[in-house]
């Protein structure tokens, strides 16, 4: 897809164009489609615009003046001005004339922040370091009408955080009900006795005729993900099933479907195509999900959140550190969805005071927030969240909370 652009006005000053090219970027469907902003997102950027936002709301050190670079993201910009990241929407509020779509900001554009009467605004400068306040005396040039044609992808708008962090885990890890995955398609043997399986091997299915339990996506019928018999996930104070954690371990390509020879079942022929670990006899496939283009746009939940950390992702994992990924005990029943940020609370140790002269006392000290966390895939009762800030160590039992 292209972007098509047509200049007319024969006098135009050099960063009337760059606001003309910015427009441009701004009326293109594309990326508005793949960067939404909620009605909710709006409604605060379009009060935040009338009023901008108070100075005790920004950090101490934001700059007066920043060029977005490549590399940049929504939150690290954020972050800069206001004291919570996941409260963009107040810093697009801050200049909404200027920044019709807060997804379409671009490397070389220069941010200028205004202070006046207790507020602050935000507005879009020049390119390249060049302030529109310093432009006016820049001279006209005569241009000629044209067209010109140039790719979508070429336009480089920033994303809302660096999403290579948790593509590797979209489709991974996986909730599912403990009957459901005992159903699932399963290895059932391999050539020559194998006892491992890995990439380049060649192994037997039974079951792939059954219902899918995820959707394969289209074209797509003949590969499948391998998994591990789920574990069961479990609250770390009572013990209760939340839900079940079906491990990932590689993909497959289905080569021959199952049929019967002679009144006997000759099971389905796959082919290992990617291993994470060794397969073996008994684990089970599900078809290949469609890949997900999700922008994820940090927010703070709808409501009051007070949940646990139940699992760090990885084998015999119980302590993350920033940029890994956790189980949460919340989920969609709990409003909890794609983009919602937590509060990490460190729990507090419990202590004997001593203090006072022949008496003791035991006191356990209260929670510390000690970062934060955004969900980027909710199940009905669990989610997967990627750590953004941290202060200390996340362990296994560790709260969670709306950060305000």
């Amino acid at each position: 897809m292209h972007k098509l652009s047509t200049l007319v006005n024969p006098v135009v000053n050099p960063v009337a164009l760059a606001a003309i090219g910015l427009a441009a970027l701004v009326a293109t469907g594309a990326h508005a489609q793949t960067y939404p902003v909620t009605p909710a997102q709006r409604s605060t950027a379009q009060q935040v615009a009338q009023q901008g936002v108070p100075l005790a709301d920004l950090v101490p050190d934001a700059p007066d003046q920043y060029t977005v670079k490549k590399g940049d993201t929504l939150w690290a910009i954020s972050g800069m001005y206001l004291k919570s990241p996941w409260r963009w929407p107040e810093l697009w509020g801050m200049n909404m004339e200027e920044i019709k779509n807060p997804h379409l900001i671009f490397p070389g554009q220069l941010l200028v922040l205004e202070k006046m009467d207790g507020r602050a605004r935000l507005r879009i400068g020049g390119r390249g370091g060049q302030d529109t306040a310093d432009a006016s005396d820049m001279p006209t040039v005569r241009v000629s009408p044209k067209v010109r044609i140039e790719p979508l992808a070429d336009t480089g708008a920033i994303p809302t955080l660096r999403t290579n962090l948790i593509e590797p885990f979209l489709n991974e890890p996986l909730i599912v009900e403990d009957a459901q995955m005992k159903a699932a398609p399963r290895i059932v043997g391999v050539p020559e006795n194998k006892v491992l399986i890995t990439r380049g091997d060649r192994a037997y299915a039974r079951g792939l005729s059954g219902t899918p339990l995820v959707q394969a996506a289209a074209g797509r019928d003949d590969d499948y993900r391998l998994y591990r018999d789920a574990r069961a996930i479990r609250d770390p104070k009572t013990n209760k099933v939340l839900g079940y954690e079906a491990a990932y371990l590689g993909k497959a390509k289905l080569v021959r479907g199952e049929g019967t020879a002679d009144g006997v079942v000759v099971p389905a022929t796959i082919d290992v195509v990617f291993a994470r670990e060794d397969i073996r006899v008994g684990d089970r496939l599900l078809p290949e999900p469609p890949r997900q283009f999700t922008s994820y746009v940090p927010h703070a939940p709808a409501g009051p959140i007070a949940g646990t950390i139940v699992s760090v992702y990885g084998d015999a994992v119980s302590i993350a550190g920033q940029n890994q990924i956790v189980l949460i005990d919340k989920g969609t029943a709990d409003g909890v969805d794609s983009g919602t940020v937590l509060a990490i609370m460190k729990t507090g140790i419990t202590k004997v005071d001593r203090t006072q002269s022949g008496q003791t006392a035991t006191m356990r000290l209260p929670d510390e927030r000690n970062g934060l966390m955004m969900v980027f895939r909710s199940f009905d009762r669990l989610s997967y969240a990627l750590i953004l800030q941290l202060s200390d160590a996340v362990e296994i039992g560790d709260h969670v909370a709306s950060p305000r």
